[in-house]
């Protein structure tokens, strides 16, 4: 591929953060070495041709030629070139099988390939190989070319892809970090949060409403009616968020408030502009503590009527001295022959 177009270093540090190396399955290694018996890489400079180029050396290239990922940048339309190695250091021939992939995010962010089966619909499906099936001698190294034909309907903006190489039941690949000219936005939304005060854990998403890969930031404030519960300042996310998707993480709060009502506040930011704000309320109420305080108050009001009533009755009951100065009466009225 020609050389990085130009373009603000920041936008490229983004584009560069994370270079994708596919999980490897099935770790396979050299006969008795004890290291991987093959690897692939962007290759140092180009073929020229269409056809696959093999050299016998195989030592450690320089450090001013190792590139993490393939880098591109063509208007729709544009066929861009450039050239990958495949290294076979160990004592017998090594046949490894190449495929085109897409860059996706799974729903907790992490970041994968589109599956063989699956297939890709994008940059990974606009990857040509001179050779699909590349067998390399015992130590020696590959250059396989390759093209990315950006299709004249391609819309502007980063379209993250992969290439992958599989022998031997091991799968490795490198990053295709590739922007198709045109206008450029950066968006980031932040949706859903809720807040779990069992758990002691915030949830949210994050979703990226533009056309360029973000590597946001998160900050996180907690208003409480008894002053600043959290206060979280802004951190970048372990994540790299592709153009169109959503992704659903997670804030832990272990040390949430026991009895409160609270306000939060999740503010999202990323390079170029982007930023989300989202907010949710809870109320913190110790269920445990109020469970047993409603146990003692149905006591306490229980023994307060039992009391009260008792008190009722009593108090329509004749006292004893009363019924012993009415008795005294009536047998004084009776000595004197009155009525009773």
């Amino acid at each position: 591929m020609p050389p990085k177009p130009s373009m603000t270093s920041s936008a490229w540090t983004a584009l560069c953060a994370a270079a994708l190396v596919v999980a490897v399955a099935a770790p396979a290694y050299a006969d008795g070495g004890g290291s991987a018996d093959w690897s692939v890489a962007p290759s140092a400079g180009s073929s020229g041709g269409s056809g696959v180029g093999v050299g016998a050396g195989t030592g450690r290239r320089s450090a001013k030629d190792v590139r993490p990922a393939f880098y591109a940048e063509g208007a729709p339309g544009t066929v861009l070139r450039d050239t990958l190695s495949v290294t076979n250091p160990g004592p017998k021939p090594r046949t490894v099988s190449l495929r085109g992939a897409d860059a996706r995010n799974t729903g907790s962010g992490a970041l994968s390939v589109t599956p063989a089966k699956g297939g890709p619909k994008g940059t990974g499906a606009w990857i040509t190989f001179a050779k699909r099936q590349v067998k390399v001698p015992p130590r020696t190294r590959a250059e396989v070319p390759f093209t990315v034909t950006v299709p004249a309907s391609a819309l502007p903006g980063d379209h993250p892809g992969a290439i992958v190489a599989s022998s031997g039941g091991r799968t490795a690949g490198v990053r295709v970090h590739l922007r198709v000219g045109g206008p450029t936005l950066s968006a980031l939304t932040v949706e859903r949060v809720k807040i779990d005060p069992g758990a002691g854990r915030i949830t949210y998403d994050l979703v990226n409403r533009g056309n360029t890969v973000l590597t946001p930031k998160l900050a996180v404030h907690a208003e409480g009616v008894f002053g600043t519960r959290l206060d979280r300042p802004a951190r970048t996310l372990p994540i790299e968020l592709l153009p169109g998707r959503r992704v659903s993480l997670t804030e832990p709060w272990p040390d949430a408030p026991a009895l409160d009502a609270v306000d939060v506040e999740l503010t999202a930011t990323a390079p170029g502009g982007a930023r989300g704000t989202a907010t949710a309320s809870a109320r913190f109420v110790p269920w445990g503590a109020v469970a047993g305080g409603g146990a003692l108050l149905l006591a306490f009001a229980g023994g307060a009527v039992h009391l009260v009533r008792g008190r009722g009755r009593r108090s329509e009951e004749p006292a004893p001295e009363a019924e012993q100065e009415q008795g005294a009466r009536e047998l004084a009225r009776a000595g004197t022959g009155e009525e009773l």
